[in-house]
């Protein structure tokens, strides 16, 4: 998919995921909102960035930011759970209140056409496709546009200034 059909609505829009409860979640839901997808895994050094991330979400999603968690398996076996024993986790440790849907694959054959799209519109370091480990955010615009990557070392809390631009563009 092009830049172009990125803006007139093609991925993440026509896309559709699976839920944790087994059900499907069209994102074409979510047009009109700035999204930050990212790919989670509970065993992670990572993994506390999931405070940050419901603090980003609780504070501002009245403005129209949703977060977006996919949970992976695919770095260092850190996700083996199940999807209940997965969303369990997320209410109990973090209180998540942001959707956390089934869990995925963003690298390989059996990627999700979702991360496919996301990785070509926003490479990684040196042109690279490939998700390198767990907690690799993407910011959507309100029109589906990907404003940016960052690594699983950025911490919610410095998406903050791109966030606000984001949610400020109309």
């Amino acid at each position: 998919m092009t830049r172009k059909e990125s803006r007139a609505g093609g991925l993440p829009y026509g896309h559709s995921v699976r839920t944790a409860e087994g059900g499907v979640q069209d994102l074409g839901a979510y047009r009109g909102r700035v999204l930050l997808v990212v790919n989670v895994a509970s065993g992670c050094g990572f993994t506390p960035q999931y405070a940050g991330l419901e603090r980003l979400y609780r504070r501002y999603r009245d403005q129209g930011l949703v977060v977006l968690g996919f949970p992976c398996n695919q770095f260092g076996g850190q996700e083996p759970a199940g999807d209940a024993e997965i969303q369990a986790f997320c209410k109990e440790r973090y209180d998540v209140t942001f959707p956390v849907f089934a869990k995925i694959e963003v690298n390989g054959a059996g990627a999700d056409p979702l991360f496919q799209w996301l990785t070509a519109q926003a490479p990684g370091l040196f042109g690279t496709r490939a998700i390198k480990w767990n907690f690799t955010k993407f910011l959507v615009d309100r029109t589906g546009r990907v404003l940016g990557r960052y690594a699983p070392r950025t911490r919610p809390e410095a998406l903050v200034r791109p966030l606000e631009q984001a949610l400020q563009a109309q």
